[in-house]
């Protein structure tokens, strides 16, 4: 069935997002940007030819960004990060998709030609991540279920990256990797990422 782009999104709301980013600059800003930031991803996904799967947190939101055509709206498992993810990868697969793609909603630097960059680069590889600079990662990519990339992990630290890379190599799994792109957590990361 070719390629599914996953999208893991929040719904934007004061105080519940961003929150390492509200900290110093406030949740009426730290929202602002998390919306930015939607919008942004939004943009570099929608003219992507194939389905996109957006997996919400908590309850699935219907008049929002992605209720354009190509956006088929989801909900996130029960589970801590990984298993969100393991399962969301889980769900896709078994609908037939050849190779399937996650990407958060938290990188400013993300373009399309990178997402496409990605798909492409799994027709040698059985994995593709890209590296953030903080430690974990912007996008994996996969052609069938690896399970372990997901378990055991120290979510959200600078570890995460490592560690993948470490199991990939351990049960000898093809990989590559994308460019290390900034990952917006802080008011640094945000800063950075709109210097280009």
């Amino acid at each position: 069935m070719g390629n599914a782009l996953i999208l893991f999104v929040r719904k934007p709301e004061l105080g519940k997002v961003k929150t390492r980013l509200a900290a110093t600059i406030g949740n009426e800003k730290a929202l602002a940007i998390y919306e930015e930031l939607l919008q942004h991803t939004f943009e570099i996904t929608q003219s992507l030819s194939f389905l996109k799967f957006v997996f919400y947190v908590n309850a699935i939101e219907h008049n929002d960004l992605w209720r354009a055509e190509g956006f088929i709206k989801r909900l996130q498992s029960d589970a801590d990060l990984g298993g969100k993810m393991k399962d969301a990868f889980a769900e896709v697969i078994q609908e037939g998709y050849e190779k399937v793609v996650i990407i958060g909603s938290d990188c400013f630097q993300l373009t399309t030609a990178i997402i496409q960059q990605a798909f492409e680069l799994l027709n040698k590889n059985e994995i593709v991540i890209g590296p953030a600079n903080d430690g974990g990662y912007y996008l994996l990519g996969m052609k069938k279920l690896y399970g372990f990339i997901f378990d055991n992990k120290k979510w959200s630290t600078e570890t995460v990256f490592g560690d993948t890379v470490q199991d990939l190599k351990k049960y000898n799994v093809s990989f590559t990797t994308l460019p290390i792109l900034t990952d917006v957590d802080t008011e640094e990361d945000w800063q950075l990422s709109k210097k280009d």
